[in-house]
């Protein structure tokens, strides 16, 4: 079990989410927040909002709803597939906020569901679904280098030879 603050840890590994400008909060284990404003860099003409942004946005809340609930029991996760609906467009220096929840766990796939809402009134503007398969988080030793080490832990170990440091 790793204990520390992930919402840091993925902060520092993410290059992505600050391109984008998008802010995460990790309550607890698969509850996370994401918020973005949108601006002109946003924009796929004038006064509408990319659709690849707010697709990347609720990538970004499904896989971390997902990532934030097995990365504390040592796995890792990726996209299988999602899915998004767009339900309203959105305008530039509009809040918005994504929230994620875990709708089914099992050992090998984990399936999430997100909404993506407009901060002033609360209305959604997205709503998705995805899939993500689960793996050790030995199978990505270089994430190993950013965990925080306890004086009193050994440096995480793996099995896998192409990985080893």
């Amino acid at each position: 079990m790793l204990f520390f603050d992930f919402a840091e840890f993925y902060r520092t590994i993410c290059e992505f989410d600050r391109l984008l400008g998008l802010q995460l909060t990790v309550h607890e284990p698969g509850h996370i927040h994401y918020q973005l404003t949108v601006s002109e860099q946003h924009l796929s003409m004038p006064g509408a909002c990319h659709g690849g942004v707010l697709a990347a946005m609720m990538d970004a809340v499904l896989g971390l709803t997902a990532l934030s609930k097995v990365f504390p029991a040592g796995k890792l996760c990726q996209t299988v597939e999602f899915k998004i609906n767009y339900l309203r467009s959105v305008t530039p220096g509009t809040q918005l906020e994504g929230a994620g929840k875990i709708e089914f766990s099992g050992n090998r796939l984990l399936v999430t569901s997100a909404e993506i809402y407009d901060l002033a009134d609360r209305r959604p503007v997205a709503k998705g679904m995805g899939t993500f398969s689960l793996y050790p988080l030995d199978k990505k030793a270089y994430l190993f280098k950013f965990l925080p080490q306890q004086p009193d832990q050994e440096q995480p170990t793996t099995t896998d030879p192409y990985l080893a440091p």
